[in-house]
């Protein structure tokens, strides 16, 4: 899994780097045949806003600009595959593809049929139609969701600049935990032309190593610079923790779409550590309503975050019920500690 940000694959103007695609196009052929790979690219965005003589930024003119910006961007990438007879393969994703667990396994099905075929999948946000409530953050939650979802062995986030720096403007070469010290490194500047930085970066690094995956933050404009990321000898190497999770539960964790959110005593939040199911005796408030069958945040009594789950039953039927101690508003499978 390789994720191109706006900034690495356009110069200063929006317009496509022909010659950063064409250098994406070798060192990914050169991997193709030992690697099942998926390309999150952005850029559609840039590259179409020209087309829009009074382009100012507001949703609509972003949402025409990656209309037109998507076929732009597709046919270099294909036009640099080319020569090396990969053909590539349009995925435009929405958030309710993760959220909802058949259409994220129907899309995994979609995804390992055209690895069948040595075809690799270039994906990008459906900006034309997703919903402001239900967008990703940026392409690097895209990124991740995949890796996560599919269960990549390595995610490579590509920058303008060489990996996290430290204070020094010095590239760290190997991180073990993403803390609040990593976090506090991170330059909190965005790019002109697109939506993520660093901080995004690292929110969604620590995502996926947590779920297991080596993770690569490295720098577009070094030679050979995806080759290097992946042997590990450039950028910023953020190292997996152990992670002994199924399959579904990391979906559940990483995918789904949040919709309610609960807070519960300290008694029902050591429960949880301990993998014991949610009873209603132990929340102490309902923060936002869901229905049944929904993914909720259970927060503690710091208002800390401390697991995600989904709901057996309804707000309403747990407003009604919470001082029964037999009412079970998530079984332990379908819970997942943060």
């Amino acid at each position: 899994m390789i994720k191109f940000g706006t900034a690495s694959i356009t110069h200063q103007n929006g317009e496509l780097d022909e010659s950063i695609i064409a250098a994406i196009a070798r060192q990914v052929a050169a991997l193709h045949a030992d690697y099942n790979m998926v390309l999150v690219s952005s850029g559609a965005v840039a590259a179409g806003k020209k087309y829009l003589p009074q382009y100012s930024g507001t949703i609509s003119e972003r949402k025409a600009a990656a209309a037109i910006g998507n076929p732009l961007l597709l046919n270099k990438y294909a036009q640099y595959f080319q020569p090396y007879n990969i053909a590539i393969a349009q995925s435009l994703c929405e958030r309710r593809h993760f959220s909802n667990r058949s259409q994220f396994l129907q899309l995994k099905k979609t995804y390992e049929e055209l690895w069948a075929n040595n075809i690799i999948p270039v994906a990008n946000e459906n900006d034309v139609v997703s919903d402001l409530e239900l967008k990703f953050s940026d392409n690097d939650e895209l990124a991740t969701l995949i890796a996560v979802g599919f269960g990549a062995s390595g995610l490579l986030f590509s920058t303008s600049v060489g990996g996290v720096l430290d204070k020094e403007g010095k590239v760290v070469p190997q991180i073990e935990l993403i803390d609040e010290a990593i976090f506090a490194l991170a330059d909190t500047r965005k790019s002109s032309l697109g939506l993520g930085g660093m901080v995004s970066k690292l929110t969604f690094a620590r995502l996926a190593t947590r779920m297991g995956i080596r993770v690569v933050i490295f720098g577009i404009h070094t030679t050979d610079g995806i080759l290097n990321a992946l042997a590990g000898t450039t950028g910023t190497l953020c190292l997996p923790q152990e992670c002994s999770m199924p399959a579904r539960k990391k979906w559940l964790a990483s995918g789904s779409l949040v919709t309610g959110r609960l807070q519960v005593d300290a008694g029902a939040q050591k429960a949880l550590e301990q993998r014991h199911s949610l009873l209603a005796v132990g929340v102490k408030a309902i923060l936002e309503k869901f229905t049944r069958g929904e993914v909720i945040e259970i927060v503690n009594e710091q208002h800390e975050a401390i697991a995600v789950a989904r709901a057996k039953v309804s707000s309403d039927v747990l407003a009604g019920n919470k001082k029964a101690q037999n009412v079970e508003i998530a079984h332990a499978d379908d819970i997942v500690l943060l």
